[in-house]
């Protein structure tokens, strides 16, 4: 009998922290990613970002654009490139929606966080966004002043 030891949670959370302040979020989604065995290696070591990346649909099959995954130091001539298109993985009914969703002008799909599951599998949280106006960036960085304020005079 093997004695399995159950794995613990990993601390890779990469956020685009860019996506909450460009857009208002409706709807998110926990998405599979199809990754090479050079990029796995990478996101466990925290190489990745999600820096101007967007999804889009193309053939009925959901991708995301720009993700960097930095190259695997010791990935010899099988390494990757760093900024291809990966296919996400959900469900048929998940991408109807969200392609009856983008079709709507305004809206868009915004990758917001990857991180690593309980299995050891990567995945992508991505969200159906709304771009904000300049008015609710406004108000957005004025929240923010004064959630900080708030926690400076409590803090004392």
């Amino acid at each position: 009998m093997a004695n399995h030891q159950p794995i613990k949670p990993s601390p890779i959370n990469i956020k685009n922290k860019r996506a909450s302040f460009d857009y208002e979020f409706i709807d998110t989604y926990t998405a599979g990613i199809v990754l090479t065995g050079t990029e796995i290696k990478s996101i466990r070591a925290g190489k990745a970002s999600l820096v101007d990346t967007y999804c889009f649909i193309n053939r009925g099959e959901m991708w995301v654009k720009n993700m960097h995954i930095a190259e695997y130091f010791y990935g010899s001539y099988n390494n990757h490139s760093a900024r291809r298109d990966r296919k996400l993985l959900l469900n048929k009914k998940e991408l109807r929606k969200l392609q009856q969703s983008t079709k709507t002008p305004g809206f868009t799909i915004v990758p917001t966080r990857l991180f690593i599951n309980e299995k050891g599998l990567a995945k992508l949280v991505i969200a159906l966004a709304k771009g904000k106006k300049e008015f609710d960036k406004r108000e957005s960085l004025k929240e923010k002043d004064d959630r900080r304020e708030m926690d400076r005079m409590f803090k004392r």
